[in-house]
């Protein structure tokens, strides 16, 4: 017998036992239901999770598809190996790597000497956490990098999610005239979305994904403002601590998926803490422990400095040298610290 293989449109006869037509179709035109074991009701479900493409599967854990779409473990894993090979998703070399970066976008946070520090401003595809108490300019360098995300780029988005009220549409409008821009359109170019709660606020993280891939938004900047808020109120004590810091940690790798997937940079503000048990230097330290360090490609830490200054410092950073500069808050932008 002839079977019949449909290959891009084309007909193409090998001998086999039985006639059957079978279609093969390109890496790019693989559809969830095209996976092993996902049918049209599993699709949709996992559509509406967030899980709408192959790339999506492809980095999913099994039990986070377990969750969402009620199948077995095992047939998650087959779903999940499916999509990754169909992605031929493996090693690349550093040659392969370092071309990739070549599409990574630094967005100024409107400072010369933070963008300094930063080797050049505020990179997609990682995820910088800027801690320090309160009054020290985490908030103000969030609303100056989303005017910056659209002076660099008018048709770009900035996604807020606003966990403690800080957003300020008239600081916004104040940053754009500084920068030269109508403040009108600026604030145009960004989604505001408050959360109440942990579980509010990492549901608002997940419709980032949504907002792209469904609404068609070139979102280019995420901010978080803050990170741990709702979190440090919601789990309080040692028998809580687990599942808090099980919970930031879930949060976290969605942003960076989300930062990776989409090349796009998602900025947290972090609250600290003062740990009494240090007697020498400095006891100020941000909150969520070492899930949060891990999950942070950068890390600033932000004090207050002399004649109403800030200090940014560098702590952490993949390829950057630890050290620390001085800028000052106006009216209309964040200007060197002489």
């Amino acid at each position: 017998m002839k079977k019949i293989v449909v290959m891009n449109g084309s007909l193409e006869e090998t001998e086999v036992e039985e006639a059957e037509v079978v279609e093969i179709k390109p890496e790019g035109e693989l559809k969830l239901v095209d996976l092993p074991g996902v049918g049209a009701a599993t699709a949709e479900k996992l559509d509406g999770a967030g899980y709408g493409d192959l790339i999506s599967i492809a980095v999913a854990s099994p039990g986070e598809l377990v969750e969402v779409a009620g199948m077995t473990e095992v047939t998650a894993r087959k779903i999940i190996k499916a999509a990754r090979d169909s992605l031929n998703m493996g090693f690349q070399t550093g040659e392969e790597l370092l071309v990739k970066r070549q599409n990574i976008v630094k967005i100024s946070s409107g400072c010369n000497a933070i963008d300094t520090l930063l080797g050049g401003g505020y990179e997609t595809g990682a995820i910088y956490e800027c801690f320090g108490e309160f009054g020290s300019g985490k908030t103000q360098i969030g609303h100056s990098l989303a005017v910056q995300q659209f002076k660099k780029n008018p048709e770009g988005i900035t996604v807020y999610i606003d966990t403690e009220n800080t957003f300020r549409p008239e600081r916004i409008e104040q940053f754009a005239v500084g920068a030269g821009l109508d403040p009108t359109a600026a604030l145009r170019s960004i989604r505001v979305a408050r959360a109440f709660n942990s579980d509010h606020q990492m549901l608002l993280a997940e419709k980032v994904d949504e907002l792209i891939t469904k609404q068609n938004l070139k979102v280019k900047l995420v901010v978080v403002d803050s990170l741990t808020a709702h979190f440090r109120a919601e789990f309080v004590g040692r028998g809580t601590l687990a599942e808090r810091q099980q919970k930031l940690n879930k949060h976290l790798h969605l942003l960076l998926r989300i930062a990776d997937k989409h090349n796009l940079c998602v900025y947290v503000t972090n609250q600290v803490m003062s740990k009494p048990d240090q007697f020498f230097g400095d006891p100020t330290t941000a909150i969520g422990g070492h899930i949060v360090a891990h999950a942070s490609t950068y890390r600033v830490y932000l004090r207050k400095g002399k004649k109403g200054s800030r200090v940014a410092k560098l702590v952490d950073s993949p390829s950057l040298p630890e050290q620390e500069v001085a800028f000052i808050v106006t009216q209309g932008s964040l200007l060197d610290f002489a």
